[in-house]
């Protein structure tokens, strides 16, 4: 009977792991400029980083989304979610997240032309 309950876990783990989970909807272009950041105010947590505040576009308008905190991973670097206009006046938001920096020089391994040079401290 428990050689028949693993079997069954697996086959359910398998068809989860299957199903592809949403992630965000699709780069959505806008021509409205985001507003400017609006100041806010936090204090420093020992362990944790401070994420601010961003614009983002909801039924067809800008709403704020208040910054937060959260808690470090030692050896990634954090980049904020940000608006980037393209060439043809068009904004699109760039998600942030966590990115690996192993070297811990501040740059994301994806971005970085020496990810993991021993030199540098």
């Amino acid at each position: 009977m428990k050689t028949r309950n693993n079997v069954l876990a697996a086959l359910v783990a398998a068809s989860f792991a299957a199903m592809a989970l949403p992630t965000y909807a699709e780069d959505i272009y806008i021509n409205v400029d985001p507003p400017h950041r609006r100041a806010e105010h936090h204090e420093d947590r020992a362990g944790y980083i401070w994420v601010p505040g961003v614009w983002h576009w909801n039924n067809g308008k800008h709403e704020w989304v208040a910054g937060h905190q959260v808690a470090e991973r030692k050896g990634y670097r954090y980049e904020n979610d940000r608006w980037v206009k393209h060439d043809n006046d068009k904004w699109v938001m760039q998600r942030g997240g966590w990115s690996l920096d192993s070297d811990g020089d501040g740059i994301p391994n994806n971005r970085d032309n020496h990810p993991n040079d021993p030199r540098r401290n």
